[in-house]
């Protein structure tokens, strides 16, 4: 049983790490980014585009299985 749960742990801790590298590329550096390719002209009221606040949205969330998967692994290790 301990071996299927830890597999599962590493699995979710090896796709928030690879989405998390993914998710940064894909945000917006000084020249727009690829994500100002996909929100076009839409902004919202503090100027940033809502594609751009989705991936903000989206990066700390894996960010946070990140660090609770690495925590959750330290301990089971």
């Amino acid at each position: 049983m301990g071996s299927i749960l830890l597999n599962i742990i590493y699995a979710v801790h090896i796709a928030a790490s690879i989405g998390i590298i993914l998710f940064i590329l894909l945000h917006a550096g000084r020249g727009g980014g690829i994500s100002g390719l996909f929100s076009g002209m839409v902004e919202t009221f503090d100027g940033s585009g809502i594609v751009e606040k989705n991936l903000d949205r989206i990066t700390i969330i894996l960010g946070v299985v990140f660090a609770i998967t690495t925590i959750t692994l330290f301990i089971l290790l």
